[in-house]
């Protein structure tokens, strides 16, 4: 029962305010965005950290439901996620973990180091170029939505994909959006 306790400690040390854990759904999406407003209207957040904060949540619980790969072990089979947002006093930070097909990792990595490459006019760019250029499927995977993050946030993706097994990655992806500023 100690593990209750760390992670207690744990979650008050990294400041996080709001942790879901389990499967990702449409209908577990809009109660997590629903709990984050009502913590940032409470908090008296400035309204343009709010909306930046709001849309960088919506795109990256969009990627965890759409982008996720079915993690198959054996008999079972699993959409476990983890959503998280800490906020600190000089930003809010928007983490995210999802099981991905290391088949799929070279890609994704090699997209995201791209939009990382950008400064501000290049990701507007690249964004235009997307909308102007791409079929974008009932499933995305265009990379408009980790664009739009990048551009919200001002910063740069911070992204890792530690080993599950030897077929999975953890895909884990941060967010960071600056507080106070217009």
């Amino acid at each position: 029962m100690n593990f209750i306790y760390e992670l207690h400690r744990t979650m008050m040390s990294e400041k996080l305010i709001l942790v879901y854990q389990g499967d990702f759904t449409q209908e577990t999406t809009k109660s997590i965005l629903a709990m984050a407003e009502r913590n940032l209207d409470s908090s008296g957040e400035e309204s343009s950290t709010k909306r930046k904060v709001f849309n960088v949540m919506v795109e990256s619980l969009q990627n965890i439901v759409k982008h996720s790969d079915e993690l198959v072990d054996g008999e079972t089979r699993s959409h476990a996620a983890i959503f998280l947002i800490g906020k600190q006093a000089n930003r809010y930070s928007i983490m995210s973990g999802n099981p991905i097909r290391k088949t799929n990792v070279a890609n994704l990595q090699k997209k995201l180091e791209h939009i990382n490459d950008l400064d501000k006019d290049g990701l507007k760019e690249l964004y235009k170029e997307i909308i102007k250029n791409t079929t974008i499927s009932e499933k995305g995977g265009a990379s408009l939505g980790f664009v739009d993050m990048a551009r919200k946030s001002g910063e740069r993706l911070e992204f890792s994909f530690p080993e599950m097994n030897e077929e999975y990655c953890f895909f884990c992806l941060k967010v960071n959006v600056p507080r106070g500023e217009e």
